[in-house]
C-alpha cells in the first residue's frame, strides 16, 4: 500500500504522541522533500524538527518528478506536493486535512483521509482512546467543529 501525507497530520501526530500509529496502520508512509522541508522549517516545533532530522526507518522522504497543475497553484506547496506525489507513484491514500485540497485529489481521483479519520482507524485497532486523544488535539491547537467529534465518538 503506497500512503501520501502532507504535513499538518504527521506534525499534530507528533505533538500529541502518536505518530507510532502511522506505520501500525500503514507500515510505510511517504512524504514529498517540501513536506521534509516544512516539518523541519524554523517555526516548527523543537519536538518536530528533532523527529524529522532523525526520521524513522518507516518514513520516506521523495523527490518530485511531475510538473505541477495550474489548478494547484492555491495550495500551500505541501498539499500541492503531496497531491502530485500521490499521482506520480499511484498511491494507495493520501493523508490530507486541508478542505481545498481534499476537494482537488478527489476530482482528481484520489482516495483521501485526514487526521480524525486515522485516528478513528486506529482505535478501532485498538490503539488510541478516541476521545482522550481528540482532547490532546484540542490542547495542542487542532480546531475542528464539537459536532464533528461528537459524530466520530458516537460512530467509533
Amino acid at each position: 500500500m503506497i500512503v501520501i501525507s502532507d504535513t499538518s497530520p504527521i506534525c499534530y501526530l507528533l505533538l500529541i504522541n502518536q505518530i507510532e500509529i502511522l506505520p501500525v496502520l500503514y507500515n510505510v508512509v511517504t512524504i514529498p522533500q517540501t513536506v521534509a522541508d516544512e516539518l523541519s522549517a524554523s517555526e516548527s516545533p523543537p519536538v518536530v524538527k528533532r523527529w524529522i532530522a532523525h526520521p524513522p526507518s518507516w518514513l520516506q522522504i521523495r523527490l518530485l518528478s511531475t510538473s505541477q497543475g495550474i489548478e494547484l497553484d492555491k495550495l500551500d506547496p505541501g498539499e500541492r506536493e503531496a497531491i502530485l506525489l500521490a499521482e506520480e507513484l499511484k498511491a494507495n491514500l493520501v493523508i490530507l486535512d486541508d478542505k481545498a485540497a481534499r476537494r482537488i485529489a478527489l476530482e482528481r481521483g484520489l482516495r483521501i483521509i485526514g487526521l480524525l479519520g486515522i485516528l478513528k482507524d486506529a482505535a478501532r485497532a485498538g490503539l488510541l482512546d478516541l476521545e482522550i486523544t481528540f482532547e490532546q488535539l484540542r490542547e495542542v491547537g487542532f480546531w475542528v467543529a464539537p459536532s464533528l467529534l461528537e459524530q466520530l465518538l458516537k460512530d467509533n
